[in-house]
C-alpha cells in the first residue's frame, strides 16, 4: 500500500455503520478524499472509558487519530512517518506493533485506496537512454469495494507522549495492516489493506482478546473478484489537492483502453 486513502463517510453514517456507544472525535469529521501520513483520520475502537475500575467494560467509541502509528517508547513522533503500514505477516511479532497488536486494534473506515501502476515505455532503442535518465511514469488507481460499502481497514492504535512532558497531551496514532493482494489487484501492487469483516468486527475490537493466534484468525485477506479498480486523475498525485474528483475515473490520456485493459 502506497499510503494514501479516502475515507468519506459522515459523523452519523460511521455511528450507525459500527455501531458506536461513545462518540469521542471531536470536532467536526470531514470528507477526506487524498489522506496522507500524519493526517487525522477517523477510526473505530473499544476501550474502557478514562478512570473507570478495570471490570468495566470496553465501549466502542468513534475518535479520530495521527496516520502514522507511535510507539509508546518512541522518543520523538518522527517515526510515525514511516510506520503508516504494518505487514500482517510479522505484525504479533515486531516489537512496534506486537502490545498494540494484542490489545490495541482498531478499525479504519475507508471508501477505497489508491495505488499507482507503473506503465510501459516505448520499446523504441533510440529512446533506452532517455528512458533510463528518467523515472518511470505511473498511473494512480483508485481501489474500492465493487459493492460500494465502507471498507473496515484493520488497524492498531497507540498513546504516546513526549517523556519530558507530564503535562502533555495524550496524542493517538494508528497504522493500517496489509497484506498480499489477490491476483486481480496484485497487477498493480502486490499489497492492499487488510479489511475485516463486519462479522468480525466486536472479535477485533475486543481488547480482553489478546492471544496473538486468536487474533490473527480473524484476519482474512479479501477474496478475487470482490474489489474494483480503476484509473484516476494524477491530481492525487499532490497531497494539497482534496476533493470528490480525486476518485473518479479518469479521462486523460494516461487512463486508455490500453493501460485498463491490460490489467483487467
Amino acid at each position: 500500500m502506497c499510503g494514501r486513502y479516502a475515507t468519506t463517510r459522515a459523523r452519523q453514517e460511521l455511528l450507525d455503520e459500527f455501531q458506536v456507544q461513545v462518540d469521542a472525535a471531536g470536532g467536526e469529521i470531514q470528507p477526506d478524499y487524498n489522506v496522507a501520513p500524519t493526517k487525522q483520520v477517523p477510526a473505530v475502537l473499544s476501550r474502557r472509558p478514562k478512570d473507570a475500575p478495570e471490570d468495566e467494560e470496553a465501549v466502542r467509541q468513534l475518535r479520530t487519530l495521527r496516520w502514522g502509528l507511535v510507539p509508546s517508547w518512541a522518543k520523538d513522533l518522527s517515526i510515525g512517518s514511516r510506520m503508516i503500514n504494518a505487514r500482517v505477516e510479522t505484525v504479533h511479532e515486531k516489537p512496534s506493533y506486537r502490545r498494540a497488536f494484542a490489545r490495541r486494534r482498531c478499525l479504519l473506515p475507508a471508501d477505497g485506496y489508491f495505488e499507482w501502476y507503473a506503465l510501459e515505455d516505448s520499446d523504441d532503442p533510440a529512446d533506452g537512454e532517455k528512458k533510463a535518465k528518467r523515472k518511470p511514469r505511473k498511473q494512480p488507481f483508485f481501489i474500492r469495494p465493487k459493492d460500494g460499502g465502507v471498507m473496515a481497514m484493520a488497524g492498531l492504535y497507540e498513546l504516546w507522549k513526549p517523556r519530558d512532558e507530564e503535562d502533555a497531551d495524550w496524542l493517538w496514532t494508528c497504522t493500517v495492516i496489509t497484506t498480499d493482494a489477490p491476483d486481480d489487484l496484485g497487477r498493480i501492487h502486490d499489497r492492499m489493506p487488510m479489511i475485516v469483516r463486519p462479522d468480525q468486527w466486536d472479535a477485533w475490537l475486543d481488547p480482553e482478546l489478546t492471544d496473538p493466534d486468536g487474533v490473527r484468525r480473524l484476519l482474512v485477506p479479501a477474496m478475487a473478484g470482490t474489489m474494483d479498480a480503476y484509473p484516476v486523475s494524477k491530481a492525487v498525485n499532490s497531497v494539497k489537492n482534496n476533493g470528490p474528483e480525486l476518485i473518479e475515473p479518469s479521462s486523460d490520456g494516461d487512463s486508455s483502453d490500453n493501460h485498463s485493459g491490460a490489467l483487467f
